[in-house]
């Protein structure tokens, strides 16, 4: 093998490792942005369940409310109806 055939052997060789490294490297750019965009993701998804789980808490506190006030109407009703019987049986005896 000659200088000359074995410099360009060398050559091919050296152009054949950068090639390849660049690739591993783009190749890692890749998965870091892939992660990053992960990360980010992730960090949406829990501020929404965050957000999901206040709104949740909410609508329990509004719904045991709400369950409150039908039970106070439905006693009232009920009182309200005795008292109408009670006046009408009064009347009719």
């Amino acid at each position: 093998m000659t200088d000359h055939s074995a410099i360009e052997a060398a050559t091919r060789r050296l152009q054949a490792a950068l090639d390849g490294l660049e690739s591993a490297v783009e190749a890692k750019l890749e998965a870091i942005a892939r992660s990053g965009t992960l990360a980010d993701q992730l960090h949406m998804l829990e501020t929404d369940r965050a957000k999901l789980a206040a709104d949740l808490d909410h609508a329990s506190a509004r719904s045991k409310s709400l369950e409150t006030t039908n039970r106070e109407v439905a006693q009232r009703l009920d009182a309200a109806m005795d008292s109408i019987r009670s006046v009408i049986s009064v009347q009719s005896g």
